[in-house]
């Protein structure tokens, strides 16, 4: 009995000290008079986030609520205090001049026991700095160009695929096709495997592309609870990414791996130059499970933002049919008799650029860049506010992309806004949707390439306008991390008659 009593009581001693840690934790930026909205007990300033409401929204709201209180206002990255940027004179300090007091995101990742994390979007500290150095020339334009023909083949597939849809029927989905010809494109340059999703959306690579950003080892709790406490996470070697997508693709880099290697295969994609850094020897080489982490993100990466890119691109040139127009006459100038054409003529195609930037402006796929002070930081001329070391830095782009004082009129889908003298009177930072200063994209090159080849074949044999079914607007989707629609994207499609 004196046993049962004294374990009840210290459940209570244990509960409440729990309790008044969590109240002080969440009480952070009233006791520092700084702005902020106040908390949820378990998800912070993210409530209603995966069911309510859009990650993307939550940050938006956020920014808006309190923009012009100060530099940043205080946010809870679930139960971390963190900050919200809302001064873009901020975003350069921490993007780019004061980047070495910032080059950690503070994101969860465990190599060990979860290879798959062990990537360049989620590493920090010497390990980041040194991946980063090994992949950099990985994505040159010498490299791009090796690429360039094998995303032109798959080009041709999607457009005999599209070609086959369009004759049965006018009104097509394009959001999971076009997912479906960005599997097959990153299949080929990531892996040079065929992967055949185009032909076959049961495709093993498709479905285990879906998963991989669709489920997690975890509920929503405990995932919140690993981005809260990333060290205590990875102490007790959790798991992102469930067991069955972390064996497949592990056992394909291997198998693949192991192929070459036997028949001294060689071929132009990105594993094959992991395969070169593996071989080599000091401080390039790279395991195997380091190998499939940095493809894994780069399949994951590539297929998932550069279809979503081409989806919403589509999506508002059916709505405006006069850009649309016009885009499709610059670029029918570069096709040839037999409907092909050169990387060089894609690269600089100047309205197609202006198209897809806009895009990604208004429609930003990644919703806010992470960062994480290495040292307590004081804001420049705001003395008050200080970003105590390894507190999350929120700088949420999709909200500034959306900010009338940097593009008026920011639901408007223009162009012209990425003309070339408009771009030079507008900062940088100005400008999210790769992020900026030496932790920017990698594959920002990759995916633009992928972007701007897709787009351009669609356009030059197909039109696009809405349908009955065309959302105005577009419903979000509550449980993506990502910017992603509700219901997929319904366009009514065509194809173009030569004069």
């Amino acid at each position: 009995m004196e046993i049962a009593t004294a374990l009840f009581y210290a459940i209570i001693a244990l509960t409440t000290l729990a309790a008044f840690w969590m109240k002080k934790r969440l009480s952070y930026w009233k006791d520092q008079g700084i702005a902020h909205d106040k908390p949820s007990l378990m998800s912070g300033n993210f409530q209603g986030v995966m069911t309510k409401r859009s990650i993307a929204q939550c940050t938006r709201e956020t920014y808006e609520r309190h923009k012009g209180s100060g530099p940043f206002c205080g946010f809870y990255f679930f139960q971390r205090p963190a900050v919200l940027v809302l001064d873009k004179e901020l975003v350069k300090h921490v993007l780019i001049k004061d980047f070495s007091k910032f080059t950690d995101r503070g994101l969860f990742h465990n190599e060990k026991g979860d290879p798959l994390t062990g990537h360049l979007f989620l590493l920090d500290g010497a390990k980041w700095k040194s991946l980063r150095h090994k992949l950099s020339p990985t994505f040159t334009t010498g490299k791009m160009k090796f690429m360039y023909p094998t995303i032109t083949k798959v080009a041709e597939q999607f457009i005999q695929v599209m070609g086959e849809m369009v004759d049965r029927s006018n009104t097509v989905e394009i959001k999971e096709l076009l997912a479906r010809f960005t599997t097959d494109v990153i299949g080929q340059c990531a892996f040079g495997i065929d992967c055949n999703s185009l032909k076959d959306p049961n495709a093993e690579f498709r479905v285990m592309g879906k998963r991989s950003l669709a489920e997690k080892k975890h509920g929503r709790l405990l995932t919140g609870f690993m981005q809260g406490f990333p060290k205590l996470a990875r102490k007790l070697n959790m798991q992102l990414h469930t067991d069955d997508v972390t064996a497949f693709f592990l056992r394909i880099v291997r198998e693949t791996v192991e192929y070459r290697e036997k028949h001294d295969v060689k071929a132009n994609d990105f594993l094959n130059i992991l395969m070169d850094l593996r071989k080599s020897e000091g401080n390039m080489h790279l395991e195997l499970e380091e190998m499939a982490a940095q493809v894994f993100v780069f399949f994951l990466g590539g297929f998932e933002t550069s279809s979503s890119t081409m989806g919403f691109a589509l999506y508002e040139l059916s709505l405006n049919q006069d850009i649309q127009d016009r885009l499709r006459e610059e670029i029918s100038e570069v096709f040839d008799a037999e409907g092909r054409t050169s990387y060089e003529a894609i690269h600089d195609l100047a309205y197609l650029g202006q198209v897809i930037s806009e895009t990604l402006r208004k429609y930003t796929i990644i919703p806010h860049l992470n960062r994480q002070a290495l040292v307590d930081y004081v804001v420049p001329d705001y003395p008050k506010y200080v970003i105590k070391k390894d507190m999350p830095v929120l700088i949420p782009a999709y909200a500034m992309h959306h900010d009338a004082n940097l593009y008026p009129d920011p639901e408007k889908f223009d162009p012209e806004r990425f003309e070339a003298t408009a771009l030079k009177q507008r900062d940088s930072v100005d400008f999210l949707a790769f992020g900026d200063g030496p932790r920017n994209c990698i594959g920002m090159r990759f995916g633009l390439m992928q972007s701007r080849v897709g787009l351009a074949y669609l356009l030059h044999n197909f039109k696009f306008s809405p349908c009955p079914q065309t959302e105005v607007p577009l419903i979000w989707s509550k449980k993506s991390f990502v910017l992603s629609t509700e219901n997929g994207i319904l366009l009514r499609v065509e194809r173009v008659k030569r004069k």
